[in-house]
């Protein structure tokens, strides 16, 4: 993986746009650039797109759109990026996040209406931070669909995809400009493909250990639940290139990953008015404040392990999401008809866990804030049949990166942009801040699905403009 300069090089095939990456921010950008009429080859480098998108809940936050409207929810791009900013104490950037808030909501009803994603929007929960309902996904509930979704409408719209081919170097000229890429195929033969435009869509670093402990230490020992092939490939590019980098230690963990089975158990399980302990059957933080911080303090626990205790109601919730049906089909799901069935399924201290689950549900009742700061107030008290699923924290993906502009090109330090290379989800600095806690569920796809569209949109202008300059 490297930048070679360009000067001499014979390419095997010309493309105008090329875009590095096939999940959700790979295929939306090259969906609107072909849109728009340009020529797209996408490279991925697994056999079929899958990445992290397919490794989500495939939900995407948005404002505004008319699932909102239907149900009643008023909302605006304004509010959802005070609530972003909320999140993450004000770091993101103003235009970025202006950017990403204003050109989601249309391009979640663009999928919808010109390729078939049929999109709704979650009502019956909230998750931390969001002032309103405006998490909205297909049917599943699951990235899978989202990325299988995609891939068929790139399809349909003449969007070449090749697999199975991974960028091994960038071909730049002293000024920065990227004039092709070298591919690696399976049989390790190799392909020098140049192109007018370069759209990084290859997520962050996640998957590269030295990088992880680098940049987040605390979580460099982690389940690693993003895609192995986020080795960084992106940044370490970008900054070869002289691009300038931003919030590297932003990050999505998660404090709810069914252990061992790998299987992501939603948030709802908490928010309803679900709890975690620890392997001492005793509760350890205010769980309601987001699964992204809470993946280091699960972590910080006995064997890193903790359980997340909730019950029938929030199981009927959390059923609406295929990874969680899936967790109940593998048993990852304990079910009893008292606490102490429950401790004893669970091999838990069944004293330290009634207690804790009694002041829980105490709480409930008289309102007020537990000894963590946690407001229990509103949620219904925790009722028979009880569930269980033992949990580790983890490691989605990073959210810092490559500096972009409103246009999704990366820029240099000084202020100016890379001549023709683009940076979207996250090979972009996202507005999660540079913490963990400032993650805002669905942050991670509203940059990719956002920024993909901003991009894709941006190559086809400028190839317009450089046909009519040629």
């Amino acid at each position: 993986m490297s930048i070679l300069l360009a000067e001499g090089i014979a390419f095997d095939v010309k493309v105008p746009i090329v875009v590095i990456g096939a999940g959700a921010a790979g295929l939306v950008a090259a969906l609107s650039a072909r849109e728009a009429g340009q020529d797209v080859l996408v490279l991925e480098r697994d056999a079929v797109p899958r990445g992290s998108t397919a490794l989500s809940a495939g939900l995407i936050p948005a404002p505004g759109t008319r699932w909102q409207k239907a149900a009643g929810i008023v909302d605006s791009p304004e509010l959802f990026g005070r609530d972003i900013a909320a999140k993450a104490s004000g770091e993101p950037d103003p235009l970025l996040l202006k950017t990403v808030t204003e050109a989601i909501g249309p391009t979640i009803e663009w999928l919808a209406d010109h390729h078939d994603l049929p999109f709704s929007v979650i009502e019956n929960f909230r998750y931390p931070g969001h002032t309103v309902c405006r998490m909205h996904g297909l049917p599943t509930r699951s990235g899978t669909e989202l990325v299988d979704r995609l891939r068929e409408a790139a399809d349909r719209a003449g969007v070449d995809l090749l697999c199975g081919a991974r960028v091994t170097s960038l071909f730049a000229e002293l000024d920065g400009r990227v004039v092709g890429v070298e591919v690696e195929r399976p049989d390790r033969t190799k392909e020098r493909i140049e192109c007018e435009m370069l759209i990084l869509a290859c997520n962050g670093y996640g998957g590269n250990k030295d990088l992880v402990q680098r940049h987040i230490p605390e979580l460099g020992n982690a389940l690693y639940f993003g895609h192995e092939s986020n080795q960084g490939d992106a940044l370490l590019w970008g900054q070869a290139l002289g691009a300038a980098t931003r919030h590297l230690s932003g990050h999505q963990g998660h404090g709810s990953v069914a252990h061992p089975h790998g299987i992501l158990i939603t948030w709802a399980t908490i928010t309803e008015g679900g709890f975690q302990v620890n392997l001492r059957g005793e509760r350890f933080s205010d769980e309601s404040h987001g699964y992204s911080e809470q993946a280091a303090v699960v972590l910080r626990q006995p064997e890193g392990i903790a359980w997340t205790i909730f019950d029938a109601r929030i199981a009927g919730i959390a059923r609406q999401f295929e990874d969680f049906r899936q967790a109940e089909a593998l048993g990852a799901i304990l079910t009893a008809e008292t606490i102490e069935e429950l401790a004893s399924k669970m091999s838990l201290p069944i004293e330290s866990l009634k207690a804790n689950f009694e002041e829980a549900n105490a709480l409930k009742h008289a309102g007020g804030l537990d000894s963590f700061g946690r407001n229990f107030a509103g949620t219904p008290p925790l009722q028979p049949p009880y569930h269980a699923v033992r949990v580790t924290g983890a490691l989605f993906h990073t959210q810092g990166g490559l500096v972009v502009d409103g246009k999704a090109r990366v820029m240099r330090e000084n202020g100016t942009a890379l001549p023709n290379l683009l940076a979207v989800g996250g090979a972009a600095c996202g507005v999660s801040g540079s913490k963990a806690e400032g993650y805002l569920s669905g942050n991670g796809l509203l940059s990719a699905v956002a920024l993909g569209r901003v991009a894709g949109l941006a190559t086809a202008r400028a190839g317009t403009m450089s046909h009519k300059i040629n």
